[in-house]
């Protein structure tokens, strides 16, 4: 069922007869064929990533062997218990070569609604395949079964504990009939074709450079534009494309026995390559204090996380508009919690006047510092310094505001005390949020980032709450709360071992603890300012040109990078 609300998520509901123990969890992306792909390449096509994770995926409780002799009745199928395991699920219940699961549990999809019930996507079985079903959940009483179907005789096929089942995922019953389906010239969409010629145009000269001069960089083998949902002017085409699915767990807490947790079936499947890290000391082994120590550290951050996930409220970023002083310090400041304030900037003259036409007019030729050569260097956010370049004001507007620029050139926070006079021509066009900020600072107008489409800003944490004011242009941030340092592979300082997160390279084999890792996508419009709060993590990617000012001047104290643990 589902809220009178329209913007309520939509319910779907497994109830349980007494006793039924169902092991579901939210599809995983990771596939072991795509780890073991040179340079996990595989990943770096996007919906393969998206279908892997696009639902939920039922765990066989119990492992067995299975074995078809070619015959049609029930008995052709042989099905043999692992050693140890007391019970079996799996049953020859129609013939044909089918080895068939009993679903525990029948599920509930709002009106019109129906499942669809198959194999995980892109996980194929040497021996078996899994049949596909679209069951209407909506009214039905009945369970439903899950079923394999042998694709060759005289072969025994291991269904091993923990292994995925069956995967499934919420269909709309009414959707595909009234789909309107035709055929149409290009030319019958304004711009496609000269979008798609300039991408065939880019997609040949990339292909080339690949045969003539292979770049060391694994980012650097592949084009990025469809995984970053751009066309080929860097330009975002819709606001919410997704580079990866977050699913929530089933909630089991109406469910009054205990269940087995999913987590421990799933730990029985057969160990993973060597290749893969573990990250976890052995359970028969004595921790140091030190590692003693951590554990509890991130079973505190933990628990803690998902208690403040409890209330709605707090497990969300708000967008909130016509805040207080008093309602910000005491409800976001004050709490570490992160927020979007609107309408805060309505009176500032530079969002209706910042073309980088006047921005060239406004400073001119004055020389300013920035970031250069950044994508020659994975790193170039640690290395900063060796990335600083000077250039004219108004070629530097030139440089950045022409299509396709990227990643490469980008005026930072960190050139701020280089550009403190070029950019103080800029400040008339700027208000002042007195609620939040004081003037009593060494730079009370904050510091301006200014750069193209595709500039990007490495996952970090600050030492200081800042305030980013959005000015020109939109910006996408992945913001993940302090608690999820653990998770994170915080290697150096405030800075992770994975710039970006959205980087097809980083792959659960490489980074499993990333798997749990909690975190809200935000698109920064003009005209808005997020809050962050020390500690908490984000990596910030620019979808237009844009100009972005942090503050750090604020009304109450903001001294937390005092005592940091540097060694």
């Amino acid at each position: 069922m589902k809220s009178d609300d329209p913007a309520s998520p939509m319910e779907l509901t497994c109830f349980l007869h007494p006793g039924w123990q169902p092991l579901i969890r939210p599809a995983p992306a990771r596939r072991d064929w795509m780890d073991a792909t040179a340079e996990s390449f595989a990943y770096r096509c996007l919906p393969l990533n998206i279908a892997n994770a696009h639902g939920w995926e039922l765990l066989n409780p119990c492992g067995f062997d299975a074995f078809w002799n070619g015959g049609s009745d029930t008995g052709a199928v042989t099905i043999r218990s692992h050693p140890g395991e007391l019970t079996n699920v799996a049953t020859s219940l129609f013939g044909q070569g089918i080895v068939t699961f009993h679903i525990p549990g029948i599920f509930r999809t709002p009106p019109g609604w129906n499942l669809w019930i198959g194999g995980s996507p892109n996980q194929p079985k040497d021996g078996i395949f899994a049949l596909t079903g679209v069951v209407e959940t909506d009214w039905s009483p009945f369970t439903f079964t899950m079923n394999w179907r042998f694709t060759r005789p005289n072969h025994w096929v291991r269904f091993d504990a923990g292994e995925p089942i069956c995967f499934f995922f919420p269909v709309q019953r009414a959707l595909l009939e009234d789909v309107k389906p035709a055929l149409a010239p290009i030319e019958g969409e304004p711009g496609l074709l000269e979008r798609f010629q300039q991408w065939s145009k880019g997609r040949d000269a990339f292909v080339l450079r690949m045969g003539n001069a292979p770049p060391p960089a694994p980012a650097d083998k592949w084009q990025k534009h469809y995984y970053r949902g751009v066309d080929m002017s860097e330009q975002q085409q819709v606001a919410d494309h997704r580079a990866r699915l977050r699913l929530k767990p089933f909630d089991a807490s109406a469910v009054p026995w205990p269940l087995k947790p999913v987590a421990e079936v799933a730990a029985s499947l057969p160990a993973a390559p060597a290749s893969v890290p573990d990250h976890t000391p052995p359970r028969d082994a004595p921790p140091s204090q030190t590692l003693l120590d951590l554990r509890k550290r991130e079973w505190l951050l933990e628990t803690l996380e998902r208690q403040r996930a409890l209330a709605e409220r707090s497990a969300t970023i708000e967008r909130r508009a016509g805040l207080s002083s008093d309602e910000f310090l005491e409800r976001y400041y004050a709490a570490n919690r992160p927020v979007i304030l609107t309408g805060e900037m309505s009176d500032w003259p530079a969002l209706a006047k910042w073309t980088p036409e006047y921005l060239k007019q406004a400073v001119g030729s004055k020389v300013i510092e920035y970031q250069g050569d950044r994508s020659k260097n994975a790193q170039f956010e640690i290395a900063k310094d060796a990335h600083r370049r000077e250039m004219p004001f108004d070629r530097f507007i030139d440089l950045v505001s022409q299509p396709g620029a990227g990643n490469d050139a980008y005026l930072t926070a960190y050139n701020s005390a280089r550009n403190a006079e070029a950019i103080s021509l800029l400040h008339p066009d700027l208000g002042f949020a007195e609620k939040f900020l004081s003037r009593e600072a060494s730079q009370p107008d904050g510091m301006m980032w200014i750069g193209p489409a595709g500039t990007l800003t490495s996952l970090h944490h600050d030492l200081t709450n800042n305030l980013i004011a959005q000015v020109v242009g939109r910006k996408r941030l992945l913001v993940l709360p302090a608690s999820e340092v653990g998770k994170l592979y915080n290697h150096l300082h405030v800075f992770s071992e994975i710039p970006d997160l959205e980087d097809p390279g980083v792959t659960l084999q490489r980074f499993p603890l990333l798997e749990h890792a909690r975190f809200t996508e935000v698109t920064l419009m003009p005209g808005e300012m997020i809050f962050m709060p020390l500690a908490w993590w984000h990596q910030v990617r620019s979808i237009d040109f844009s100009v972005t000012i942090t503050y750090t001047n604020f009304r109450w104290p903001n001294d937390g990078y005092l005592g940091f643990p540097e060694n």
